[in-house]
């Protein structure tokens, strides 16, 4: 059986958050567009090759999408118990739950970034 282990990248989670980055990437507005001779359509989604390591955590972060908690200023981050849940029902292996909790806060983070950045 496969064991992950941290990588010897220099930066171990950049093709993870360019991931989180593409799943609330959003296009320039239509009005935004016309004054520069473009058209929505000129700004097509990313296109992001995750590593295969990240790709688990992205499955389960988009199964969690609605399960943000919110405060007065929008969402502030995850509701952990319903992670910790969908991680046990998954059967992660306790080698790989930590692994799989520090990808998911790193994406947790990076799309709160995206939420709440001003356009």
């Amino acid at each position: 059986m496969a064991r992950l282990q941290p990588s010897a990248r220099v930066q171990p989670y950049k093709k993870l958050i360019e991931g989180a980055r593409a799943l609330y990437w959003k296009p320039p507005d239509a009005e935004e567009c016309a004054p520069l001779g473009f058209t929505v359509e000129d700004f097509p989604p990313p296109s992001v090759d995750l590593w295969p390591e990240n790709w688990p955590a992205i499955q389960l972060f988009t199964r969690l999408s609605t399960q943000w908690r919110v405060g007065p200023g929008g969402p502030v981050g995850l509701d952990y118990v319903v992670l910790f849940h969908e991680m046990d029902r998954l059967g992660i292996e306790c080698e790989t739950y930590d692994d799989m909790l520090a990808q998911i806060r790193v994406i947790e983070t990076t799309a709160l970034d995206e939420l709440h950045k001003k356009d």
